[in-house]
């Protein structure tokens, strides 16, 4: 009886075992019959129509440009000594040996009713949200940011913006233009390297004479002193840069609309021509229209800058 019990039980699990794998060969054969991309007799979720491509997050021509920042985007210093030239703002002048990145964008004619300079020479982090909410109200396509610069030009290394501060006001200036202007698309611009500016503008001496009235003082105070204690302080003003860049791509980097230019600007090599003649140490007109070039490459490129 035990024998032929343990017969049974084996006949049954082996007719068990044939029937599963004759399923699964069937489901198999259906699939393969149908093809892996093929409905079946009773249609699937690939008989649906596809889903159209979603909308790329950023727009290489923008149709209106803001801008905000200090007195690099204002012209400070590239038309006449201690004085504003908007005209020749990399962002959004209209000075035809600039070029700005308004008129390659827009055209002369709609860069002069489509874009809007908001910001101010001696402006720090601080100030960027007010910027930001101006530059909201008018709904541009595209916001770009240049600032940072005068956190680090301070009286002293001593008095530079902390690091916490500058990200947390860079982070309330975007929270600012996002809540009246969700779509607009931000550039932001790396703060330049300002030991290399020292560097380059301490051979003219009457841009030295100029940097004495106070012009970034934590950097360009003493420029002939090349002792430990200065170098120290130089070093340290360049580090916050660097610091502040990091802080720029980090909280750019967490906006969908937003691009950094990967430090082409902390990078470029600002030489005599490039500088203002008064003071050495912002951008000439032939600087602003570089600044233009840099700018609008970083717009209209397919990928954004690593």
């Amino acid at each position: 009886m035990r024998k032929r019990s343990h017969r049974s039980t084996t006949v049954r699990a082996t007719v068990a075992t044939v029937t599963a794998a004759l399923l699964g060969v069937a489901g198999l054969t259906a699939c393969d019959a149908s093809g892996d991309n093929s409905p079946g007799p009773q249609g699937s979720a690939s008989s649906a129509k596809p889903s159209p491509k979603p909308t790329p997050t950023w727009d290489t021509s923008p149709r209106s440009v803001a801008a905000v920042g200090d007195s690099i985007t204002r012209g400070f210093d590239a038309c006449s000594v201690l004085s504003d030239c908007p005209e020749v703002s990399w962002a959004t002048g209209t000075d035809k040996d600039v070029d700005s990145l308004a008129v390659r964008l827009l055209g002369k004619s709609r860069a002069k009713t489509h874009s809007w300079n908001y910001a101010r020479t001696g402006a720090r982090m601080a100030e960027l949200p007010q910027q930001m909410k101006q530059a909201a109200a008018v709904r541009p396509g595209l916001v770009t940011v240049m600032a940072g610069a005068n956190d680090a030009c301070r009286a002293s290394a001593g008095a530079m913006t902390p690091v916490a501060d500058f990200r947390a006001d860079f982070e309330e200036a975007l929270r600012q233009l996002r809540r009246e202007a969700p779509k607009a698309q931000v550039y932001v611009m790396s703060i330049p390297d300002l030991k290399r500016l020292w560097s380059e503008g301490r051979q003219n001496p009457l841009g030295k004479q100029v940097w004495k009235l106070g012009i970034c003082s934590s950097m360009l105070a003493d420029p002939d002193d090349v002792d430990a204690a200065a170098t120290a302080r130089r070093d340290s003003v360049q580090e916050r840069v660097e610091e502040y860049n990091r802080v720029l791509k980090d909280v750019c980097g967490a906006d969908k609309r937003c691009r950094y230019d990967g430090g082409a600007v902390f990078g470029f090599r600002f030489e005599g021509e490039q500088l203002s003649r008064w003071d050495w140490f912002h951008p000439s007109v032939d600087g602003q229209a570089r600044l233009a070039e840099i700018a609008y490459r970083g717009v209209t490129a397919e990928k954004p800058a690593a």
